[in-house]
């Protein structure tokens, strides 16, 4: 049977938490250092005078002399200071042992000099100086065995071999007692040392720990930082040729209005605005993380809300055979509609999601000064294992393919983010199998004297938005975006609704076309700018530059796929107003139409 040798790492941890803890045993030994010697040397002047006036004994005075000697010696030899390398601990701890163990040999030959005297009152001085000597050394020396042992035993055997020479029963006994002394100083002193060492290593182990864990927080951290940006990246370079793909669509289906072919453009612009719907989710994270969307609460009325979510998802309820039951209450909360509609849009596609038989009932009722907003479904429940981790992102339940038909398992992020930024606490309760019940906690409202307007209908017809936007629709645009395929649909997309569209590269083709319109007397009424360019040009930068050229003050649009929280909490601080894309192309003239209004 062979043994298997220890990992080299694990010696190597081992050695430098040993070594670690000799230099911090090290270091308090030789914290009291230089007061001790010279403590010392006093002593032994007072007590060497005081024995020699009573004694008489010549040889006293060279047993004076060699300890004082010893003692300058231990004065000025070199010693350990904080500088000294961790790895010469060892060599310093066995100088003071070596140190202390002189210093005790020299003090152990005294006893032999006062004992044989029979002085009774000067042998029990004796005794008190050594015995104190050694519990005071005992106490500064317990980190180093070596030392400990070193200084105690040398001047307590001459102690109680002196003692015991004498023969006769006093001294026998005041030897046993020395003697018993002794061994209980060097059991304490041992317990004391286990008890420093075990409690140094217990501190360093911890502090070993609590670096790893940093380590560990900030490899965390970077990890998501990491996957922020690479979402920010690929959500926008996904966004950019659907953005495209959109304004050529919208193109397409105008020219196709009321013509066969039309079909089969409205179904490639479903397909694309369900794909800008999953990238406007992702992009909702990224807004509510950044703190670009700023609550505006004020009185709602909740039959209002609950109408057009229940024209939203009775179809939805309706194909898969399920009961939706909107209950009105006749109810006003404080919030904001837009956020609370969302809140409750989400909570309900969620519950429509993971029901497959029974139904989802949306009900609110009045407690104190609340009213409880209750979603309640028969679905498949949560498990209490998976209850806490249903508001993390993409996580879905019994999903390991990712069915697309589920969703990107983000809504209930997004429900616990506008919780947070609302005030409206969300509270769940669940039981597998039986379905779940999820609570939103709004403040009750007073109805106002003039109700205030209502939300806008979740979408419009072309036909109806032409009708909105055609009045007050700009006469002409400067389009500044360095993608051909972006300013070739943007061109089309415009100029099927007669608006007189330029499209420019870069910023400084975009300032000469604004100084050419000027002379020519045909000024751009809007100009819409991207906001990343190429060569890392900030558009937004660029966009407020040239909306002031020759102080003209023109009115800004930005465009956006981006998804970065820095990038958009600093597009919120600049006030200009900003689409993301993919943009529709009736959201898209809305837009125009109001920043041509503002103006």
């Amino acid at each position: 049977m062979s043994v298997q040798p220890a990992a080299p790492t694990a010696l190597t941890a081992d050695h430098a938490l040993g070594q670690r803890v000799l230099r911090e045993h090290v270091a308090s030994v030789y914290s009291t250092y230089s007061a001790s010697t010279l403590t010392h040397m006093a002593f032994v002047v007072v007590f060497g005078s005081i024995i020699y006036s009573q004694l008489k004994d010549p040889s006293l005075l060279f047993w004076l002399a060699g300890l004082l000697m010893a003692d300058v010696y231990v004065f000025f030899t070199p010693r350990w200071t904080p500088s000294r390398p961790v790895r010469e601990s060892a060599y310093w701890a066995r100088k003071i042992s070596r140190v202390v163990t002189l210093v005790s040999m020299v003090t152990a030959v005294v006893p032999w000099l006062i004992v044989p005297h029979n002085n009774l009152p000067m042998t029990s001085l004796l005794m008190a100086v050594i015995v104190g000597s050694c519990a005071r050394a005992a106490q500064s020396l317990w980190p180093l065995k070596p030392a400990l042992f070193g200084y105690t035993m040398p001047m307590s055997l001459g102690m109680i071999t002196a003692l015991a020479w004498q023969g006769d029963g006093l001294h026998l006994f005041l030897a046993a007692a020395g003697a018993a002394y002794l061994l209980l100083t060097l059991h304490a002193g041992i317990g004391q040392h286990k008890l420093l060492t075990e409690s140094l290593m217990l501190r360093f182990e911890n502090e070993a720990l609590a670096a790893r864990l940093g380590e560990q927080i900030a490899a965390t951290e970077r990890a998501s930082e990491e996957k922020t940006r690479f979402l920010g990246t690929a959500s926008h370079d996904l966004r950019q040729p659907l953005h495209a793909i959109a304004l050529f669509g919208a193109a397409l289906e105008n020219e196709l209005r009321n013509r066969p072919e039309g079909r089969n453009a409205e179904r490639l612009m479903r397909a694309v605005n369900a794909l800008g719907a999953s990238l406007d989710t992702m992009l909702d994270v990224s807004r509510l993380d950044a703190g670009v969307i700023t609550p505006a609460q004020q009185p709602v009325q909740l039959d209002a809300l609950f109408l057009p979510l229940n024209h939203t998802f009775a179809a939805r309820a309706e194909q898969k055979e399920l009961q939706l039951r909107v209950r009105a209450s006749g109810l006003w909360v404080h919030s904001d509609p837009q956020l609370l509609h969302r809140m409750l849009s989400n909570l309900m596609d969620n519950a429509l999601k993971y029901t497959m038989r029974g139904g989802v009932t949306v009900t609110a009722r009045e407690r104190g000064e609340s009213v409880w907003i209750e979603v309640r479904d028969t679905g498949i429940g949560i498990a209490p294992e998976q209850s806490g981790r249903i508001f993390e992102e993409f996580y879905q339940i019994n999903n390991p393919g990712r069915d697309r038909s589920r969703g990107l398992g983000i809504g209930l992020s997004i429900v616990q983010r506008l919780s947070r930024l609302l005030g409206h606490p969300v509270q769940m309760h669940s039981r597998p199998g039986r379905g779940t019940h999820f609570r939103v906690v709004v403040p009750v409202a007073s109805p106002p004297e003039r109700p205030p307007a209502g939300l806008l209908p979740a979408s419009r017809s072309g036909a109806a938005a032409e009708e909105r936007t055609a009045v007050a629709l700009p006469g002409r645009v400067l389009l500044l975006d360095d993608e051909f395929e972006i300013r070739e649909a943007m061109m089309g997309l415009l100029r099927s609704h007669s608006i007189d569209a330029h499209a420019v590269a870069n910023e400084a083709a975009a300032e000469a076309a604004l100084r050419q319109a000027a002379r020519e007397g045909r000024p751009f009424d809007l100009l819409m700018c991207d906001y990343r360019l190429a060569d890392g040009v900030d558009g937004l930068d660029a966009g407020l530059r040239l909306s002031q050229v020759d102080g003209a003050a023109m009115p800004l649009l930005l465009i956006t796929g981006e998804t970065a929280p820095d990038r958009l909490q600093r597009v919120r601080e600049s006030q200009v107003p900003v689409l993301f894309k993919p943009v529709v192309a009736d959201q898209l003239l809305q837009a125009m139409s109001e920043v041509a209004v503002a103006r």
